[in-house]
């Protein structure tokens, strides 16, 4: 099929290789933005002064000190073009942040959940109240607000904004843009939390020199097991995806699964698993739906000080992660992992497990066990992961409005 590019369609590209290069290298000069982009001069400059005008991006000039000649004019998008509400829904809390056009957190409101409350109706009510009370808070009315992004662990509808399946929620799936809609004109993404985690690495990776990588791996420990893995393209950017990896069929030893399953590598990595080997609970008790950490530390006390069942908790836990990457290795080239999550408070007492559990893969065997990184700041990595895909969306929104 032959496919027409027309003045209009090339202009909005070339506009957004603009918008983007101002996204992922900051404030740009029209010398730098012909450089990152690959293009022209003279089409560098009619965009910018189109987006200028339009009030999308702004110029601000800037002298070098002892520097001579006329100051460096920079482009960056302009902050009150537009706004974002990135929301990240976790079992205790839902966090609800402020972000402006060009990026910048503006406000953050933190609310408890109740961890027995699983309601998607009560939910529902809750969550559409704290939307309400942050737009509020930040003197901004529902219309300035573009964009609204929801991350969450679970399954997430590939086509549209709708929780399938969450560790808090169950089977009661939230289809969010039915629920924004009647209130809302922004658009509405949501997103896998671990996917997120995966994009935040892979575009600092994508944006530093020294690393020769094409991909990563990221997996999440905590009271759920998430798994994402990017890609790295230059034309396309960051590719992401987050695989249903926490419910993949570990061993029916593993014991009953918060998905209803047995078996599942989070029914023996994830809090609850561990906490039931510890303390020799039956295999098929009903899982928790939350462990407090005080309660995990406690078990991880025992296990440094020796205790039996609580060590050989965490070794199985750490196999049962090992073995599950062995297969993703086999299925993929070799990329380096990033075990991120409240659970890497413990990796000390997973880690001999899980490289016991990567052993097993051919691929690993024959190019050894790959780089495996502990980055314990995976709240600002979701966090950073979810502004700069809504950002994105929020981009080509405007680009192809115009």
């Amino acid at each position: 099929m032959l496919i027409k590019f027309s003045p209009e369609l090339m202009r909005q590209q070339n506009s957004g290789l603009v918008l983007s290069a101002l996204r992922r290298f900051g404030p740009q000069s029209h010398t730098e933005l012909s450089l990152s982009t690959g293009l022209a001069s003279a089409t560098v400059s009619a965009i910018t002064a189109e987006l200028v005008l339009a009030r999308i991006i702004a110029k601000s000039e800037h002298v070098q000190q002892g520097a001579r000649g006329r100051p460096r004019v920079l482009f960056s998008p302009r902050s009150d073009y537009g706004y974002l509400i990135v929301v990240r829904i976790s079992s205790d809390m839902v966090e609800y942040s402020m972000v402006d056009y060009s990026g910048k957190l503006m406000d953050r409101v933190e609310e408890a959940r109740n961890g027995s409350e699983s309601r998607t109706s009560q939910f529902a009510r809750d969550f559409l109240a704290g939307l309400d009370r942050l737009a509020t808070r930040s003197k901004l009315t529902r219309e300035q607000v573009r964009c609204i992004s929801i991350s969450s662990k679970g399954l997430t509808d590939a086509k549209k904004p709708r929780l399938n399946w969450s560790p808090i929620f169950g089977r009661e799936q939230i289809d969010f843009g039915s629920l924004l809609a009647p209130a809302w004109d922004a658009a509405v993404m949501l997103n896998n939390e671990t996917l997120l985690v995966a994009h935040a690495l892979a575009t600092h990776m994508a944006r530093t020199p020294s690393q020769h990588h094409t991909g990563l791996i990221v997996m999440s420990l905590g009271h759920s097991i998430g798994l994402g893995i990017a890609n790295l393209n230059q034309s396309d950017g960051v590719q992401a995806s987050a695989p249903n990896f926490g419910h993949m069929l570990h061993q029916s030893g593993a014991g009953l699964c918060r998905c209803g399953s047995n078996g599942c590598i989070e029914a023996a990595a994830g809090f609850y698993g561990i906490l039931r080997m510890a303390f020799e609970v039956p295999s098929d008790t009903i899982p928790a739906k939350f462990v407090p950490l005080t309660e995990m530390d406690k078990i991880a006390a025992l296990a440094r000080s020796g205790h039996k069942m609580a060590t050989y908790a965490f070794r199985q836990a750490g196999l049962a992660l090992g073995s599950g990457l062995s297969r993703v290795l086999n299925l993929y080239e070799q990329m380096p992992i990033f075990v991120t999550g409240p659970g890497v408070r413990y990796f000390d007492l997973l880690e001999q497990g899980l490289d016991d559990g990567l052993s097993q893969s051919l691929q690993a065997r024959l190019q050894g066990v790959p780089d495996i990184t502990v980055d314990t700041n995976e709240t600002l990595l979701v966090f950073n992961g979810n502004v700069d895909r809504a950002l994105g969306a929020v981009d080509e929104n405007v680009l192809a409005s115009r």
